[in-house]
């Protein structure tokens, strides 16, 4: 899996906290946990070709299938030429 998320894009904006790659079911991901805009979230990040087969109900049925999200949360999804994020556990940050 050495360098197969070496070129995944992040905005200027948003703050990497932590980062594994690792997989999820029989898939490579690179789950991120991020803050963007008073936004914490998490995400799981998939190449793009190695999850075509899947349509966005499986996709998503993937990513809850993992005890990271938690029950219920919302989910979104961006799918991409190269790679296709599933974003999930929002929480808004107060500002201090």
């Amino acid at each position: 899996m050495a360098g197969k998320f070496d070129r995944v894009p992040v905005e200027s904006d948003t703050v990497i906290l932590a980062g594994l790659e690792s997989m999820l079911g029989m898939y490579d991901v690179l789950y991120q946990k991020w803050l963007w805009d008073g936004i914490q979230g998490e995400s799981f990040i998939f190449v793009s070709s190695d999850v075509a087969g899947l349509d966005d109900p499986a996709l998503e049925a993937l990513a809850r299938s993992s005890p990271m999200l938690k029950p219920g949360c919302n989910i979104t999804m961006t799918r991409g030429d190269q790679f296709t994020f599933v974003n999930f556990n929002f929480l808004t940050i107060e500002d201090e």
